[in-house]
């Protein structure tokens, strides 16, 4: 099994940003925990992040037919985009949308997503393992 992890905007400065919100991990931790992870897990992981909507766009493309599924944090794209939607639609690959803070309790707009209307799975609010645990969501349902 073979998972491309997608991540958006602004996640490369994990670790930097905001870290009472987002917490102290650098983004090189998240895909190292990624990376372990998926080692435990006896599948392979792709780890991208991008500030730029339509290189994300090209990667879910790029995936149809590579990826057996997709962990997906579409950062500030998540309340915006409808090309990545449309996108996520168009190849039909599992996805799980990702988010580590809790969005429900955030400003309204964080409450909206675009890629919930396709994502089969949400998990917020769990920090950096939530990542862990859409892979293991991925892995149990579709390995």
């Amino acid at each position: 099994m073979h998972l491309l992890i997608l991540n958006g905007p602004n996640l490369n400065l994990l670790g930097l940003r905001e870290p009472d919100i987002y917490g102290k991990g650098s983004y090189a931790d998240l895909c190292g925990m990624i990376q372990s992870h998926a080692t435990e897990r006896n599948i392979t992981v792709e780890c991208k992040q991008s500030n730029h909507e339509g290189v994300l766009v090209e990667w879910i493309q790029d995936a149809y037919g590579n990826a057996d599924g997709i962990v997906f944090n579409p950062g500030a794209y998540t309340h915006t985009s409808i090309a990545l939607l449309d996108a996520l639609k168009a190849v039909g690959i599992p996805c799980v949308e990702v988010h580590i803070s809790d969005v429900n309790e955030r400003e309204p707009f964080r409450q909206i997503s675009y890629v919930a209307l396709y994502a089969e799975k949400r998990i917020i609010g769990q920090g950096l393992n939530g990542y862990l645990e859409a892979m293991d969501y991925l892995i149990d349902k579709y390995n």
